[in-house]
């Protein structure tokens, strides 16, 4: 069934590539995708599992991440959701992290910090930028506001859990500046590499900048929690504009593929470009080559690499899933899974992170317009 039709759908209150990144190996699964690939095609259904706002009534749930493995309190195959905004639906706000435990269908709280986390630039404000580590750290972007608008937006950090959910240290410096975007992630044990893209922090003209960029860390990990070895911008001059509905739009889907391309979504130029080398290059790629544009594209958010080597990206204008075969550049299929007529298109607005179930036969979502976590199978 190739379904334009089915649906559920996200929130307003107010994405996984990281989960699908754990593992090097994840990355290039699956190889390059053959044009008749449709793994949109395989999937039956959208099943909602469970409410994502937790006991402080944080709201707006952003980024997904599979757990890899067993360790700590986190069990593999565990989902962990972040949410970006408060109890009153201020976005930038959000401090806290759920479990959802796919054995039991329950869902705890997994970590939370202080509103003003001090070793954080402007406090703290969840983003879809989060990934879990083999060594059981969790590791979340913040892109604070004091207000709930990017009037007020702070430079933010990367917050680091360890895997009983107990806050151990923030990453901040100059070429950390909101961060925003899913995380690509290498994981080889002992270090890591992590791209993320970032927004930038405080007031800009209302029709946005140029401004934004992707950033490739290399952390260490070998001697206890992750330190920034080295860091490097490899694209850059990306569009972003505040918006008082969604905060900010700007790149925000990384994958990384075949042969060391990360894939970027850039939600203004309705496209998802690619930028060659990013492992190893030394330079910026500006915004990359464009692969795909328009079409069934309507503001690509959240991305991740399904097992037949094509990208998965979550529209942020209607409640449609796009496959894109990154090979030939061909949209191949798009299936609706949120169809909340409130919005219109249905689903627009609703739908933010991704990211694939261990088995690969499917894929969590969240809806923000319920903040609901949500598995197509």
């Amino acid at each position: 069934m190739w379904a334009r039709r089915i649906g559920m759908r996200k929130s307003k209150f107010g994405v996984a590539i990281a989960a699908a990144a754990l593992f090097t190996a994840a990355f290039v699964a699956g190889g390059a995708a053959t044009e008749d690939s449709n793994f949109l095609a395989g999937l039956r259904e959208q099943t909602m599992l469970v409410s994502t706002i937790p006991d402080n009534g944080d709201v707006n749930p952003y980024a997904v991440v599979v757990a890899p493995l067993s360790i700590g309190k986190i069990k593999k195959g565990d989902v962990l959701i972040d949410n970006f905004n408060d109890h009153n639906n201020l976005q930038g706000l959000g401090t806290t992290i759920v479990d959802y435990s796919a054995g039991s269908k329950a869902i705890t709280l997994f970590a939370s910090v202080p509103r003003h986390l001090a070793q954080c630039p402007g406090g703290v404000g969840m983003t879809t930028a989060m990934t879990m580590l083999r060594s059981g750290y969790v590791i979340v972007g913040s892109l604070p506001s004091d207000d709930g608008t990017m009037k007020t937006a702070g430079r933010g950090c990367l917050i680091v859990f360890d895997s009983n959910g107990k806050f151990v240290e923030a990453l901040a410096d100059t070429k950390i500046n909101g961060p925003w975007g899913n995380m690509a992630v290498v994981d080889r044990g002992q270090s890591a590499t992590l791209f993320i893209s970032n927004i930038g922090a405080g007031p800009r003209p209302s029709g946005g900048s140029d401004h934004a960029s992707v950033v490739r860390f290399e952390l260490a990990i070998a001697k206890g929690p992750p330190t920034i070895e080295s860091e490097t911008v490899i694209g850059s001059g990306f569009s972003e504009k505040p918006d008082k509905d969604v905060f900010v739009i700007g790149p925000t889907g990384l994958v990384l593929g075949r042969n060391g391309t990360l894939y970027v979504s850039d939600a203004i130029g309705n496209s998802v470009n690619a930028i060659p080398l990013a492992l190893t290059r030394r330079d910026s790629a500006g915004t990359g080559t464009v692969i795909t544009k328009d079409g069934m594209l309507k503001r690509p958010l959240a991305m991740a690499m399904a097992p037949n080597g094509n990208l998965l990206v979550i529209n942020a204008l209607n409640g449609e899933v796009v496959e894109v075969n990154p090979a030939t550049h061909e949209q191949v299929a798009a299936r609706w899974v949120n169809v909340d007529k409130a919005q219109s298109p249905p689903g627009s607005g609703d739908l933010f992170g991704i990211a694939l179930t261990l088995n690969g036969k499917g894929f969590y979502y969240v809806n923000d317009d319920v903040n609901e976590l949500a598995l197509a199978h």
